[in-house]
């Protein structure tokens, strides 16, 4: 996130894309919720009408994949009709020729015929963003989880940016994260083309001052694999041996039938996990980890704050703490890493080597914690990203994106859409949550939600056991016939084994990111018939 939670309450406006906070964020919902109460306006553009759709004081329900060509038709607008930020744009951005150049053909007209929703809601939803200064905009996994996700989020910039609404407070583009610590995660270089803070392998100075630190010669110059790549790579035999860490990657990925294949393919899988899964039946190794309340170190949050986490209770039978596991491997392959605790992690290596942790130090986090980047120890932190729109890289970049379809889209054959996402009840694949017989009651099976026209022209009735299926698979599940969920449209989480969402899900990708597209494939749905 650019900005901060402790600004929604002095946010004048929400337009929130491609997330149902409600259910998958409901502490950052309430937030938002709060605010309303106190007078804020609110903008939900979701196919779906759910709960905070019911909130706003305008929903636009775009179809499914077609977020970009509502942007660009709200930035057409804008600029068509001088509703921009000139003075920002002016002082603060690159490349506004080439934005506009692009927005102007995403007509009110084009993109009313190709999202479905009326040209007039497309003009008044840019007027009313336009007349409120800041707009916070907010989105989830709506918008990123697409074979265009990358050209999403950075549509979302490009709007924001059009409108002045970076570098203030009560601004910005936040995102949600989907999971606790995936920002933490990431910060700490979990991902195959940066080390620690963000610092890119390919930088040869970069390179070198890690491997003095980590004391090691050579470190890769190269990216390394994506999750999909990695995991056709054990059927291929490019990958050899693969090491799965607290992921459930046999129910979360797409195609679990191309999954399980992939996974049983594989020469050696070791799995580190708190619980047995559906992945940790493939492994060769299981190393039983310690659970948060069962570690001390930190968790980073979507607004970017560093919280101390403490142990509440010791880790159970053989269980341990998951940066003990990683040192006692590493010891086995002849390194001697020094730090012997969570806080010598963080103090002595972690807030050296990465510039913008460098004002943390576990002194400093004994309350509320700090945001990055806090580069010194007197520093405060950042609430709020870009001030008075200074970059990163100078001036803010406009990047013009064109709108392109779902890589599979409904036919005579699969006629509906699927989208898919989670329930308030339940997380994720349930490794936590469905050993938790409270939530169970709550919830205790999945349901394919659908509109009542669908139910009425298939002869289905609310609760009725249905099959519903892709080109992948298919599953059987009951049927719950709801008006949140528009004509044309099946909604299904992934909460469940056997009702699971991904044994139909489209294992295709963002060619940037590697992000599936979970939000959008082709399916049917059909009445399963008695055999009496």
């Amino acid at each position: 996130m650019t900005n901060s939670f402790n600004e929604f309450s002095r946010a004048k406006m929400f337009m929130v894309i491609g997330s149902n906070m409600t259910e998958a964020h409901p502490v950052a919902a309430t937030f938002l919720k709060n605010a309303l109460l106190r007078g804020a306006q609110l903008i939900v553009v979701d196919p779906r009408r759910h709960k905070l759709a019911k909130m706003a004081d305008l929903h636009v329900p775009i179809r499914v994949g077609t977020d970009i060509a509502f942007l660009n038709a709200l930035m057409h607008v804008l600029i068509a009709e001088g509703w921009y930020d000139k003075k920002f744009v002016a002082s603060c951005t690159v490349d506004f020729d080439k934005l506009a150049a692009t927005v102007m053909r995403y007509t009110p007209e084009y993109a009313a015929d190709v999202c479905g929703v009326p040209m007039e809601m497309i003009r008044d939803t840019a007027r009313r963003i336009a007349s409120v200064k800041p707009m916070m905009l907010c989105y989830t996994l709506g918008i990123t989880e697409h074979t265009c996700g990358t050209r999403n989020v950075m549509s979302t910039a490009n709007l924001q940016m059009l409108l002045g609404n970076i570098g203030v407070e009560c601004g910005g583009v936040n995102p949600l994260r989907g999971q606790n610590n995936v920002q933490g995660a990431c910060d700490m270089g979990a991902l195959p083309n940066v080390f620690p803070g963000y610092q890119k392998v390919g930088d040869m100075a970069l390179r070198a001052k890690f491997e003095k630190a980590w004391g090691v010669d050579a470190l890769p110059a190269a990216n390394g694999l994506m999750i999909p790549q990695m995991m056709e790579g054990l059927v291929d035999g490019r990958v050899r041996g693969f090491y799965i860490f607290g992921e459930n990657l046999a129910n979360t990925e797409p195609d679990i039938r191309k999954v399980e294949h992939e996974l049983a393919s594989a020469e050696f899988l070791v799995c580190q996990d708190i619980f047995p899964t559906e992945t940790t039946r493939f492994a060769h190794v299981v190393l039983p980890a310690a659970a948060w309340s069962e570690n001390d170190g930190t968790f980073t949050n979507s607004e970017r704050r560093v919280n101390r986490v403490r142990t509440a209770s010791a880790p159970p039978g053989q269980a341990k703490p998951n940066w003990w596991i990683f040192k006692q491997i590493a010891r086995r392959f002849g390194q001697q890493w020094a730090a012997d605790s969570a806080q010598e992690i963080w103090d002595n290596e972690i807030s050296v080597l990465a510039p913008q942790f460098g004002g943390i130090k576990y002194h400093r986090l004994e309350g509320d914690g700090l945001q990055w980047p806090c580069p010194v120890e007197d520093h405060p932190g950042t609430c709020f990203l870009h001030q008075d729109g200074h970059f990163t890289c100078g001036l803010g970049v406009f990047t013009p994106c064109d709108w392109t379809p779902p890589a599979e889209v409904p036919d005579e054959q699969y006629p509906l859409v699927l989208s898919t996402g989670r329930r308030l009840a339940h997380y994720h694949t349930r490794t936590q949550t469905g050993r938790c017989e409270g939530l169970n009651e709550i919830l205790g099976e999945e349901t394919a939600d659908i509109s009542p026209a669908d139910a009425r022209a298939k002869g289905i009735a609310h609760g009725e056991t249905i099959r519903v299926s892709s080109r992948r698979g298919q599953v059987a599940v009951k049927a719950n016939l709801t008006d949140e969920v528009p004509a044309g449209m099946v909604w299904m989480a992934f909460h469940f084994r056997e009702a699971c969402a991904n044994w139909l899900t489209n294992p295709v990708y963002d060619d940037i990111t590697m992000t599936a597209e979970y939000k959008a494939c082709a399916v049917r749905i059909e009445k399963i018939q008695s055999d009496r």
